[in-house]
């Protein structure tokens, strides 16, 4: 993958052999950042897991106390009285048929999708399109749920959706390099703590085997584990 001069000019910065503090971490990122638009910050997380099998496959939600710094569109599927509580809630788009024929006609303008149960025997259909995205409501991530109201505050406040990839990394945004050290560290600290508490049982040896933050366009810098250990009392 070619880059550019500005992130070859950053790369050289960083110690290949280094591991730095989480807060040391962020505070490269904040510093090297040379986009011209408010980048996202993101976290890579390498686990001790084969998400092969069901019983290491981790996944889970989580409200990061400073939220994304960005406006999250919410989707709700409901019928009735749902449908009218999510519109008082400030769901973006709300509905059933319609938007199960917009997004089969290709539309996937939002970030979260969430479910009532009573609606789910159609929404399922949706599966091989909205899974592969992240996007199909599930009740592991309480996505399908009949508390539609605090369900949508939740992720308009910040809650965020976390899935192991079939190389066992998890990728999450924590927030935006216009943040302050101080709010993007309790993210991570938030997100990671998180990731422990969705240790699987049957995750044998160690769990969290290497974590990588970056900005958008940044390079990775990595996060020394013994910090990061300390950092959640383990």
């Amino acid at each position: 993958m070619k880059h550019s001069k500005k992130y070859k000019q950053v790369k050289e910065k960083l110690s290949e052999s280094a591991d730095y503090s989480l807060r040391e971490a962020l505070e490269l990122i904040k510093n090297s950042a040379f986009a011209k638009f408010d980048e996202t910050v993101e976290a890579a997380v390498k686990l001790g897991v084969d998400p092969r099998h069901a019983d290491q496959m981790v996944r889970g939600t989580v409200v990061l106390p400073h939220g994304l710094g960005r406006q999250v569109k919410v989707l709700v599927f409901a019928m009735g009285e749902k449908e009218k509580e999510a519109q008082e809630a400030g769901a973006d788009y709300v509905g059933l048929g319609d938007l199960i024929e917009k997004i089969t006609g290709g539309w996937y303008g939002f970030d979260v999708a969430i479910a009532t149960p009573d609606v789910m025997a159609k929404v399922g259909r949706m599966g091989r399109l909205l899974g592969p995205r992240g996007l199909m409501p599930n009740p592991k991530t309480g996505t399908v749920t009949f508390d539609v109201a605090r369900t949508i505050k939740e992720f308009k406040a910040g809650k965020i959706e976390f899935r192991v990839d079939k190389a066992g990394i998890l990728h999450v945004p924590i927030g935006k390099v216009s943040f302050t050290v101080d709010k993007l560290l309790e993210n991570a600290v938030t997100f990671l703590d998180a990731v422990m508490r969705n240790k699987p049982s049957a995750a044998k040896g160690q769990y969290i085997r290497g974590v990588s933050l970056s900005s958008t366009i940044g390079p990775g810098v990595k996060a020394d584990l013994t910090d990061i250990r300390k950092a959640l009392r383990m």
